[in-house]
């Protein structure tokens, strides 16, 4: 079970399953998602993270994301769309 994440910078901090959670609604918000979707597509995301990384207490936070977006390619591919272009703008 993942304890720590790994930033880019090399930093560790807790992992805050919370953090997943808002990325994914917003991300579920812009592609026009229903609430009630939404919470499915988080819910199997985070099982799909949790299965996952099950053995491991350190994740780098790549290793992380590329698992949401793969995830999201494959249940909902508009969320993995808008996440995406978030990340564009914020470059």
């Amino acid at each position: 079970m993942i304890k720590e994440v790994i930033k880019k910078s090399g930093q560790k901090e807790n992992y805050d399953e919370n953090k997943i959670k808002n990325s994914i609604k917003k991300a579920c918000e812009e592609a026009g998602v229903p609430e009630d979707r939404a919470e499915e597509i988080i819910n199997t995301v985070l099982d799909h993270l949790n299965n996952i990384f099950k053995d491991r207490e350190e994740v780098n936070t790549s290793e992380i994301r590329e698992a949401i977006l793969g995830k999201l390619d494959e249940i909902e591919p508009s969320v993995s769309e808008a996440w995406r272009k978030y990340e564009e703008t914020q470059k």
